[in-house]
């Protein structure tokens, strides 16, 4: 265990933990929403500290962030729980595991093993997911900062709703994030147990502290498929930073949403439609290898930049992240 950071002591050794936008206040011997955070006598431990659950090292587009290092590998750790409880979760045996059994699982690790397993299977970053990792912020953070003085960049696949103290300490040393963006107001409260606002705050104070940032939305038919949503999300993101990639990606039915069938891939065609009628150079449909839609191309005249199969480059036409016909510059970091 170790003690908890951004929480603050309450009457009757009571805490409030500050770490997302659930705001828990916690009685002794109980533990928050998202399973792994403990009062223990009025003092706050995270229990997940250096229990790595999964390890892996993955291509930096199944993240998904594709303006980020294209063709990069990231090793990609995570820690048991969540703050959310999504219907559709496809990580549900690590992300609601503390809800489902008694202890903690995971490999004990500590944040030098984390880096060094990075550099040693040749990653340029670190990715922090498979799980909301703002619950694991405490390791998290040490990994980070241990890598951010070694040259080696940190990522974020999260639910966004870490709160702005969140944000302002790790920050400084992350690189890139991906932020899903699920729903309504309504689609948070009924299927993630959430709310939407603390997301969309997420994104524009991510983008303010200057961390690189993308978007994604599981379309599911039915929940979050119509004109008049998708429309909204392309607005909101532009409005914002219209260079923000925004990814719609197929839902397959998993967990608890089963009711419900694969997205078709007309309706992925539509949303990347929307999106760029909107005004978002950067659109990028999902889970559909081959269809075309996983492909970069220039935003202001239209050539293929970087052609995908998958999480797979097959073919970059850029170079020094320009493109290679009429030179506009491709935001992103690292772009070939």
């Amino acid at each position: 265990m170790k003690e908890a950071m951004l929480y603050e002591r309450l009457e009757d050794h009571k805490v409030k933990c500050h770490l997302c936008c659930h705001y828990c206040t916690i009685k002794p011997g109980k533990r928050g929403i998202c399973g792994v955070r403990e009062n223990r006598e009025g003092t706050l431990y995270s229990l997940v500290y250096g229990k790595v659950i999964a390890s892996h090292v993955d291509p930096i587009e199944k993240k998904p962030l594709f303006h980020f290092q294209p063709g990069s590998r990231s090793y990609s750790i995570s820690t048991v729980g969540c703050n959310f409880r999504c219907l559709h979760c496809q990580n549900w045996e690590i992300s609601q595991y503390p809800r489902l059994y008694s202890d903690i699982a995971g490999v004990d690790t500590e944040p030098e093993d984390v880096v060094r397993m990075a550099e040693s299977s040749g990653c340029s970053s670190i990715s922090y997911t498979y799980t909301e990792p703002t619950i694991f912020m405490e390791f998290a953070y040490d990994c980070a900062r241990l890598a951010h003085g070694r040259g080696i960049k940190n990522v974020f696949v999260s639910n966004g709703y870490m709160s702005p103290e969140a944000i302002e300490l790790i920050a400084p040393y992350l690189d890139g994030i991906n932020i899903d963006l699920k729903g309504d107001d309504d689609f948070y409260k009924k299927i993630a147990g959430a709310r939407l606002q603390p997301v969309l705050d997420s994104i524009r104070l991510m983008k303010d502290k200057g961390v690189w940032v993308e978007v994604t939305t599981l379309v599911i038919p039915g929940l979050n498929d119509s004109e008049e949503f998708l429309s909204w999300t392309g607005g909101f993101i532009k409005s914002i930073d219209p260079s923000i990639p925004w990814h719609v990606t197929q839902f397959y039915p998993t967990y608890k949403l089963t009711d419900r069938g694969r997205t078709p891939v007309s309706t992925l065609r539509r949303a990347r439609e929307i999106g760029i009628k909107a005004g978002l150079k950067y659109v990028y449909e999902g889970n559909v290898p081959g269809e075309g839609g996983e492909n970069t191309y220039c935003p202001a005249c239209g050539e293929l930049l970087i052609e995908r199969f998958g999480f797979q480059l097959l073919k970059v036409n850029m170079k020094a992240g320009r493109c290679n016909k009429c030179s506009t510059e491709i935001e992103g970091v690292e772009m070939p």
